[in-house]
């Protein structure tokens, strides 16, 4: 068996196995507010059953598509991706974006909804990477390299921020870091775009009342308000009261009114309290496990483009992942990114499942006929 083919088989099935353990960890953790909201306690589990289905179909239809295919549609993605984050601020859609915990994110077609933004990533992602593999040397100068690609990413950046969605948008302004830095860019010109950056993004943290909360709970939770650090303290409570062995599925307490969004912002706290240490530890390997035949794969890649776009694929889903984790132990601020594959949510399991089956096609592609670097 050539490197290719066991490379995407073992990247294929670590993604299998945190999808489905992800309908798992979400039925233990949302039953009772299913059922308080006057539906079946496996509701939620269900919907995120469905939404690994036909992410699966999603993951095939990457695998088989040819990733140069994202290259050709870089331009008509980012386009679409800037109309779509457009609509919360059209008079007169409301109706299409409705606005749920102070935000308006998503974008609502009746019986299909989704969060723009998380489409957004996988343009940015290969619209950098096609920007960045055509640029080649020049991207290393910054009037012809970075400046560009600011110009275009920076604006869509700015409309994720005003929806208000800042770790997203943050998240996203990283993925065309990484790819422009992978293929060369220096480190002094993003120095530069990192001192304008500093600005807005404290004005964001002091001026939102939420976000400078968050804040001042993660600098110094004796200052905080219970309120404010209230979200954390049980998301520790839950960790640490796994142990090793954890309580048992479906057994945690915290899920039970004490620790809000346990199914889907907080979830890993509820995997740390029902499996234990043991557990958790298992899902960071799987997730280590995930990046490190990302950043394989990208390594090996036919071409430039198909290095940089697995590159940024692999960070798009690894530091959503990383800030999840970090966010629950109390390493970094709270902000509501889900666990890639295994919080409750269709929008980012989907667009993570199709970004696999694209990296599975740059893995396919290595020994294919005429492949070259």
């Amino acid at each position: 068996m050539n490197a290719a083919i066991w490379e995407s088989r073992l990247l294929a099935s670590v993604t299998a196995v945190l999808a489905v353990f992800g309908v798992a960890a979400v039925y233990g953790a949302s039953s009772l507010v299913a059922v308080q909201g006057g539906d079946p306690g496996s509701a939620f589990a269900l919907r995120q059953l469905g939404g690994v289905m036909v992410g699966g179909i999603l993951l095939l239809v990457g695998a088989r598509v040819p990733y140069q295919t994202w290259r050709s549609l870089a331009w008509p993605m980012m386009l679409a991706s800037l109309v779509l984050l457009l609509f919360p601020f059209l008079p007169g859609l409301r109706a299409l974006t409705p606005e749920l915990n102070g935000a308006r994110r998503w974008l609502n077609l009746g019986a299909v909804s989704f969060q723009p933004s998380e489409f957004a990533k996988f343009a940015v992602a290969a619209w950098t990477a096609m920007i960045a593999a055509r640029k080649g040397e020049q991207i290393r100068d910054f009037k012809k390299g970075l400046l560009p690609v600011f110009v275009v990413v920076g604006p869509l950046c700015a409309l994720v921020l005003f929806q208000p969605n800042l770790s997203t948008a943050v998240l996203t302004a990283l993925i065309a870091g990484v790819i422009l830095f992978t293929a060369g860019a220096r480190i002094g010109h993003f120095l530069v775009l990192g001192l304008i950056a500093v600005p807005v993004l404290w004005r964001e943290l002091t001026q939102v009342q939420y976000r400078f909360a968050r804040m001042l709970a993660f600098i110094s939770s004796d200052q905080a308000t219970a309120a404010t650090s209230w979200q954390i303290q049980q998301s520790l409570i839950g960790i640490g009261s796994g142990r090793f062995f954890g309580v048992g599925f479906g057994e945690g307490m915290q899920k039970l009114g004490y620790l809000p969004y346990a199914y889907s912002d907080f979830i890993f706290s509820t995997i740390g309290e029902e499996w234990g240490f043991l557990g958790a530890s298992g899902v960071v390997a799987l997730f280590a496990l995930w990046m490190w035949m990302g950043f394989r794969i990208a390594r090996t890649a036919p071409d430039q483009f198909g290095m940089l776009l697995v590159t940024g694929l692999t960070a798009m889903v690894g530091v959503t992942a990383i800030l999840h984790i970090a966010v629950t132990l109390n390493l970094v601020p709270t902000t509501g990114l889900p666990l890639p594959f295994i919080s409750y949510g269709r929008s980012n399991l989907l667009v993570s499942l199709f970004a696999t089956g694209v990296m599975v096609n740059v893995a396919r592609q290595r020994h294919a006929p005429g492949a070259r670097r």
